[in-house]
């Protein structure tokens, strides 16, 4: 699949993806790709998160890929069950462990836990050994659990601009793969 078969959904995660932050960075350059948009970045709340993903997927035209990051990730495979046939693919980057008391901000385990039945559709997972939002071995456990395929991304933080992933050059060879290897829902 190319870029300009596709809509690609950027979900980005808790407080917005800044100008900076590679998602920004890949919505600038791909013309198919457009943000889902959150009334409240700062507070987020589950249903309203899991909405707007709910529907910005159905008024997709074309087959959808979805780019989730972080909180945006929960946001996405909340939505999962109710996004129909319309999805091609989900690149999910840097699962934050949203059952974990130790999260902070506390509201964010409103997110959690993650449902754990396997998804309609191809998905990878891009995780780090040292995120402060959730442990590798969580990501490994969820990802066997969606029947996505899972990336190591070795010590690579969050995975956002605070860690140095702003243009992020590997992401984008891996989505590129990624992509290439997905087909139109049937």
């Amino acid at each position: 699949m190319k870029t300009s078969e596709a809509e690609i959904l950027i979900i980005p995660g808790y407080t917005n993806s800044g100008p900076e932050h590679w998602q920004s960075r890949w919505q600038s350059k791909l013309g198919s790709a457009r943000r889902v948009e959150q009334a409240e970045w700062s507070k987020p709340v589950r249903e309203d998160w899991v909405q707007r993903v709910i529907e910005e997927v159905a008024a997709a035209s074309k087959p959808v890929v979805l780019v989730a990051h972080s909180l945006g990730v929960a946001a996405a495979i909340h939505a999962a069950p109710h996004l129909g046939n319309k999805v091609a693919g989900a690149f999910l980057v840097a699962p934050p462990d949203v059952a974990n008391e130790g999260i902070r901000p506390k509201h964010l385990m409103t997110f959690g836990p993650y449902p754990r039945e396997p998804l309609s559709f191809p998905s990878l997972v891009v995780a780090s050994r040292n995120d402060p939002f959730g442990t590798y071995e969580h990501a490994d456990d969820i990802a066997a659990a969606w029947g996505a395929l899972l990336l190591d991304a070795g010590e690579a933080g969050h995975i956002n601009t605070e860690s140095g992933h702003g243009p992020w050059p590997e992401g984008t060879m891996v989505f590129a793969q990624f992509l290439s290897r997905l087909k139109a829902p049937e």
